[in-house]
């Protein structure tokens, strides 16, 4: 009788161990993802696709913006002859949703910025060095600032994007670029910040050849490119309120 009371409190003990270890675990896999705010991010492109979990995105180092344990990263997914731009956001560490069809065409686009208030308003950033016949920017900016590409290819220019931060549908866009005063045709342009004041979404760039006005006709500019640019455009981005750049008017 005393060794079988010795051997139940043995197997009581390991019984125990067993749950504390499982609460252990349990707790180690749902631990929340700490919080942080990040309202705009603009940086290299990384590659990654929908696949990809919110760690091995994040070991990336890319562009991203965060509410408390939200988080949305921007890049580009790789294929053989040219690169798809992506969207992802993460809740608590779980996908959300994942936007990989924004433009699906030979273009090779990747997306390098972002701006997120926290809430209802976000903006994403994207390259494209011409627009393809099929999926691209341009069927959403019909009707807005900037509406297309323009004349040429090659050139690596900005879309800006409205998205709806719940599932990642892009509302409307526009396209930003330089453009040559000889010929019209579009040139480069790079965006390096993005900001928001309730009204205007201000962006800050650099522009090869001359950046475009108001009214999306080339600056009058001297000196030698690139120049510092500084557009901003109201929310639906269908007008741009004001345009400034050193050594342009």
């Amino acid at each position: 009788m005393i060794y079988s009371g010795k051997l139940h409190k043995y197997f009581a003990g390991i019984s125990l161990s067993v749950i504390l270890v499982g609460d252990l675990v349990l707790i180690q896999k749902t631990a929340p993802v700490l919080a942080e705010t990040i309202n705009t991010s603009v940086g290299e492109p990384v590659t990654f696709s929908c696949n990809d979990s919110e760690a091995t995105i994040a070991a990336k180092n890319g562009p991203k913006v965060a509410n408390g344990s939200a988080r949305i990263y921007i890049g580009y997914q790789q294929f053989s002859n040219n690169k798809n731009p992506i969207t992802i956001r993460f809740n608590n560490g779980i996908k959300a949703w994942c936007r990989d069809d924004y433009e699906t065409t030979g273009d090779d686009g990747t997306g390098y910025g972002l701006y997120w208030n926290g809430s209802d308003v976000l903006y994403g950033i994207y390259s494209s060095t011409g627009s393809q016949t099929g999926n691209n920017f341009s069927r959403f900016a019909s009707g807005r600032w900037l509406p297309s590409y323009g004349s040429g290819g090659g050139p690596k220019v900005a879309v800006i994007a409205r998205i709806n931060p719940a599932n990642g549908q892009i509302d409307y866009a526009t396209f930003l670029s330089g453009k040559k005063p000889d010929n019209g045709q579009t040139n480069s342009l790079l965006v390096n910040y993005l900001s928001w004041n309730g009204t205007n979404l201000t962006v800050k760039a650099q522009s090869w050849w001359f950046p475009r006005g108001t009214n999306t006709n080339s600056m009058n500019c001297s000196g030698s490119s690139p120049y510092q640019y500084t557009a901003a455009f109201t929310s639906d981005l269908r007008t741009m309120t004001s345009a400034s750049a050193s050594t342009c008017r």
